[in-house]
């Protein structure tokens, strides 16, 4: 605890974000970077507390409390406070294999469960996290790590996410010998393309993947398990494979209209805008412009918020954002307790891009989207909402219902469903009978194996759609795990 008073001379700083109006022209990380006399200031305020829930890894009520991969956050917050930056990286590195991932883009349960959040705005643990290893790549204090000796032992990895990343950097500092498959043409998983450039410029991604690859890791693009090689042939080559394909099933809203040209998929609207970025070649009809268009994105999540910044970039008409739950409140309730993840209105980047381009809020809460319309030629001209409240029944049960005389018309020519994932994409899961319990792989958590033989199973596609630090964290319990399963031993770290 470098300044026993910090928690009390100094107040939270807030990210610094680059102009609101400026930064909708361009497709560039909308933060700027903390200086580090404020991260140094935010650094003193930790009080070094003698249970640091910030650090637990805990789930209470559904939802992360503390940091799931257990950063030693105290212990390089201090650091950062004495200007000792690369010890503060070394730190780090020994609990998060991409803090420049999860700076950027985890909402941080961390700072949700500092201990001095019971009574004052927490710590700015994400920007002092960020500052951290962009100064190390900045400095050159990160290089490759080629393990001295192999094992023999051979890995295949099937996802190329954060969960098959992290997986995939444990077992080959165990020695192992690695190889990520990825369908995709490039490596990164929802990294790549379902996180837009404004949150998560791509030269990130593939500067961390180019490092992985120069510590022996061996990436297989455009190659599709079960399609393009299959699991019979994977079993063969390696000792061992890991399913880190996530949960990219997306969740669908079945209702009248819903084949109406116009109504898309969020993260397929991400994807193709990312693709179109980077220069990728598309078929015509793949990428969707929002230019000139009436928005409407249906989901009131981190997805849909990030189309909202996508549209605004593609320079739409109008932009508004549905959510089925009421406006949160401005404090904690009694029932969202400290060390809970705070349930607290917020307003996301997009969000202030979207109140900065139009005048007002683009959210509208409690509201049900009751049917598509199209015109002649079956193109969206609008969409029937009616807004709806919670309510308890005659059994003292909350029920939901509709508020008579609150139905609208919206005029939309885009919508984009972003209503969260269902799990992972069962063709793969069925073709080689890997068993499934509530449309996710049937894998114990600390075990991580699945009814095949030398199968095992990590990251979103074993839990469900969850954070990118809960994939980091299960990518290196399973390569533990897996480690263990080939050397009798395991010399990777585990928390369990």
């Amino acid at each position: 605890m470098g300044k026993t008073t910090g928690f009390m001379d100094y107040k939270r700083e807030e990210a610094k974000e680059r102009d609101t109006l400026t930064r909708v022209n361009d497709w560039q990380e909308y933060a700027a970077p903390f200086s580090d006399e404020a991260l140094s200031r935010q650094g003193a305020r930790c009080m070094d507390c003698g249970t640091p829930f910030c650090q637990i890894g805990e789930e209470i009520n559904g939802a992360a409390t503390g940091c799931p991969i257990y950063n030693l956050i105290p212990e390089w917050n201090d650091l950062v406070y004495r200007g000792r930056w690369k010890e503060a990286l070394e730190r780090l590195l020994k609990t998060n294999n991409f803090p420049e991932f999860t700076g950027r883009v985890c909402p941080a349960p961390c700072e949700g469960s500092c201990t001095l959040a019971i009574t004052d705005p927490a710590i700015a643990i994400k920007s002092i996290e960020q500052t951290i290893i962009d100064k190390g790549f900045e400095n050159g204090w990160i290089t490759p790590r080629v393990p001295v000796e192999r094992t023999g032992k051979s890995v295949a990895i099937i996802g190329s996410g954060p969960a098959g990343l992290a997986s995939a950097d444990q077992l080959n500092q165990a020695g192992h010998i690695v190889t990520v498959y990825e369908r995709d043409d490039r490596a990164g998983g929802l990294l790549m393309y379902g996180i837009p450039n404004m949150k998560l410029e791509k030269d990130v991604v593939e500067r961390r993947v180019r490092l992985l690859e120069q510590e022996g890791i061996d990436f297989v693009t455009n190659t599709e398990v079960g399609l393009d090689i299959s699991m019979e042939t994977l079993k063969e080559k390696h000792d061992a494979v890991i399913l880190c394909t996530g949960a990219q099933k997306q969740r669908n809203l079945i209702i009248e209209g819903r084949d109406t040209n116009g109504v898309h998929f969020a993260m397929d609207y991400l994807t193709a805008s990312t693709k179109k970025i980077l220069g990728n070649s598309m078929e015509e009809n793949k990428f969707i412009d929002a230019k000139d268009k009436d928005v409407i994105v249906i989901g009131g999540g981190d997805t849909g918020a990030d189309c909202i910044a996508t549209a605004l970039r593609h320079n739409c008409n109008s932009v508004v954002q549905f959510g089925k739950h009421p406006k949160l409140p401005m404090a904690r309730t009694e029932s969202n307790m400290w060390p809970e993840y705070p349930n607290v209105f917020t307003v996301d980047y997009a969000h202030s891009e979207a109140t900065a381009n139009f005048g007002e809020d683009p959210r509208q809460y409690s509201i049900q989207t009751k049917r598509f319309v199209s015109d002649e030629d079956g193109n969206l001209m609008e969409l029937h909402t009616v807004q709806m409240e919670k309510i308890k029944d005659e059994n003292d049960r909350f029920v939901v219902k509709e508020i008579p005389g609150t139905e609208k018309v919206w005029p939309a020519q885009l919508v984009f469903i972003a209503i969260g994932f269902e799990g992972p994409e069962s063709e793969l899961l069925k073709q080689y009978g890997i068993q499934t319990d509530n449309n996710k792989v049937a894998a114990k958590y600390g075990d991580f194996a699945t009814n095949a033989e030398n199968v095992f199973a990590a990251g979103d596609a074993r839990r469900g759609q969850s954070l990118i630090v809960w994939a980091i964290n299960e990518g290196r319990e399973v390569a533990h795990k897996v480690d263990r399963y080939l050397m009798g031993s395991s010399v990777l770290p585990s928390y369990l």
